[in-house]
């Protein structure tokens, strides 16, 4: 890995490392988020409130703080969910092939050819406002760009000599899936992954600031974003804090999944085979 991409990496986690731990002292580190004081709306940073209130006087610091446990939350879910669904089913059309291969390539294209974040909204939308709500309906939207990995992956070692080795021994498809191919397209998924989740916060965060994602009061960076927008121009603390939040987040992840992809050395493991 080249200096820089290791320097990308160092700060990525680090931002990530800290943000995790930001959002699980946020009891701590900040006042209660859903505290009002209507006296104080709209108030710009000051000595008792570092990043100032928002429209009904509550702490933005607390409620950043609390939204980075939701953005978070909802990413390591919809990436676990979607990882678990899309490496099973993609996997098994692989090894297997014919029908059900046919069948799993025609229903990830049909999904993929439509705009993700629309599919997102109107599941939402169907499904109804809250975080459950929003982690399925992305889990069941980002599940296929890991069943086409893992799909493709193992299609391509399927008669591989190893593979042959275990079917003589007797072993069966999911033994053969489960402890020879899929740790061979660990590498892809795991870069693909850490992408993902950057792409389930900005989601998240997208269907809260249209309303379908956390209820109120709950502090998402979307609905922070959304309800502080009319008073842009007279309070931009109130937006500018939530966006920056996100946008550092992602950033920090995209810089970690670059550095995994150079780490890791990906290639199609169809490769690893052949070099060793």
């Amino acid at each position: 890995m080249r200096a820089r991409g290791r320097r990308g990496v160092v700060f990525g986690a680090a931002a990530l490392l800290l943000l995790a731990l930001a959002g699980a002292a946020a009891p701590l580190l900040a006042p209660d988020p859903y505290v009002t004081d209507l006296g104080a709306r709209l108030a710009a940073p000051h000595a008792g409130h570092a990043l100032g209130q928002d429209s009904l006087g509550r702490d933005v610091l607390a409620r950043v703080l609390h939204g980075a446990r939701i953005s978070l939350a909802v990413g390591v879910s919809v990436v676990v969910l979607s990882l678990l669904v899309g490496a099973t089913v993609g996997a098994a059309a692989g090894y297997l092939g014919g029908r059900f291969d046919e069948a799993v390539a025609r229903v990830i294209d049909v999904l993929l050819a439509f705009p993700g974040l629309l599919l997102a909204i109107a599941l939402a939308a169907v499904l109804g406002p809250s975080l459950g709500n929003v982690v399925l309906a992305l889990s069941l939207l980002g599940w296929t760009g890991y069943a086409r990995l893992a799909r493709a992956e193992v299609a391509a070692l399927r008669q591989r000599e190893f593979v042959q080795a275990a079917e003589a021994l007797g072993a069966g498809p999911g033994r053969i899936v489960a402890r020879h191919l899929l740790p061979l397209a660990a590498p892809v998924l795991l870069v693909q992954a850490t992408f993902g989740m950057a792409g389930a916060m900005v989601a998240e965060s997208s269907l809260s600031f249209l309303g379908l994602g956390a209820p109120p009061p709950l502090a998402s960076w979307g609905a922070m974003i959304d309800e502080g927008r009319p008073f842009l121009l007279v309070a931009p603390h109130v937006v500018v804090w939530p966006g920056l939040a996100l946008a550092l987040t992602v950033l920090a992840l995209q810089l970690v999944g670059d550095g995994l992809r150079d780490a890791l050395d990906v290639r199609s493991p169809r490769q690893q085979i052949v070099t060793t």
